[in-house]
């Protein structure tokens, strides 16, 4: 089997992880980074971290408004689909990237196959909803985190090649999580008792209002605040002349690591995110989560007790992670880390094997 994978951010990353190892033995996978994350700290660190194999194709797209970046996305993948002649089109999450590849393979011979399938933030104003909605009703095959997401394609009335898989970043995650707590990680030291927080998404970070607000919540929490700062929010941060107010309400660090990352999640009290990524991260850590945005895609950990929704209201921010630190039992919802072997097998299943290298 033939399979061509299209990642281009940090998520994604970690989802292809886990997959492409379940392939390396019997299939033959190309890569396709698209570049949508370019920042080293982003990207490339995470290829080495989690011995994703090398890009077959680096098409170094970068930043750019999402009309330019998806379009050129789609012109270099075109060509690729046309030159590689893969069995399947193999897309993850709710990217640029994502879409890009979705509508590249849906107009050409591949199958195409969406990991994550049937998430809903019910957002129109989120590009990631549109995303992720166009790429479901392309697909041929969908494999969903869970049962939920499986229930939402079905009242979409999409039934055909639908899988409940689990979630593929749990595989990742436990994969590594053991030698993590081994590890030494260089960089600044944290506190014993901290906060988590991560802000990137468009609505928080070219809002100045909103980013000044959450900044507030911050200020005012007797624990510390971590936080590694996105790109795209020291941009912000500075445009504001908010960067004096942000080193002086969190601990403000360059981004990290995979490794490290998930090592600051595992030890926070609690996470304050507006990443959909991390919102599950801090779910398997066992790591309350506060989400920095209206509407989530990962409904289950808000009905589970685990995930709080507040927006850029200060208040309501400082009211959620005050009252984080008794979460009730916690649920199983994503599966038990063996989301890459049912994705491989399944897609054996459908795809066939014309292509396999056995």
């Amino acid at each position: 089997m033939n399979v061509l994978s299209v990642v281009g951010a940090r998520p994604q990353f970690v989802k292809a992880a886990a997959v492409s190892q379940q392939l390396q033995d019997d299939h033959e996978e190309v890569m396709v980074h698209t570049g949508q994350h370019y920042d080293p700290e982003l990207s490339a660190v995470f290829f080495d971290e989690l011995a994703l194999p090398e890009p077959d194709f680096q098409l170094g797209i970068g930043s750019a408004s999402h009309a330019r970046q998806t379009a050129e996305m789609m012109i270099e993948l075109e060509r690729i689909v046309d030159d590689e002649s893969p069995d399947v089109v193999l897309v993850y999450g709710d990217t640029n990237s994502t879409v890009a590849g979705a509508l590249v393979a849906a107009k050409s011979s591949p199958a195409l196959a969406h990991v994550e399938a049937g998430l809903r933030s019910h957002d129109w104003s989120m590009p990631e909803e549109v995303n992720r909605r166009i790429t479901d009703h392309c697909s041929d095959l969908l494999f969903t985190p869970g049962d939920h997401a499986k229930d939402t394609l079905e009242q979409e009335g999409i039934t055909e090649g639908v899988f409940v898989s689990g979630d593929v970043m749990y595989d990742t995650l436990l994969q590594i999580r053991d030698q993590l707590r081994a590890t030494e990680f260089d960089g600044p030291a944290v506190p014993d008792e901290y906060v988590l927080a991560t802000v990137h998404r468009a609505k928080n970070t070219d809002t100045r209002d909103r980013l000044e607000a959450i900044l507030d919540a911050f200020a005012q929490l007797s624990v510390p605040v971590v936080f590694p700062a996105h790109p795209r929010t020291v941009a912000a941060l500075d445009e504001y002349g908010l960067r004096e107010r942000a080193m002086a309400a969190t601990r403000l660090i360059d981004p990290v690591n995979y490794g490290r990352f998930i090592t600051l999640v595992e030890g926070a009290t609690c996470v304050a995110t507006d990443s959909g990524g991390v919102q599950k991260e801090a779910f398997y850590l066992d790591t309350p989560c506060v989400t920095l945005r209206e509407t989530t895609e990962w409904v289950e950990t808000v009905d589970a007790g685990w995930n709080t929704l507040v927006g850029a209201e200060t208040e309501q921010i400082v009211d959620a992670i005050r009252a984080a630190a008794d979460p009730p039992a916690k649920p199983d919802l994503y599966g038990s880390g063996n989301a890459a072997v049912r994705i491989v097998r399944h897609l054996e299943q459908q795809v066939g094997d014309s292509g396999s290298q056995n």
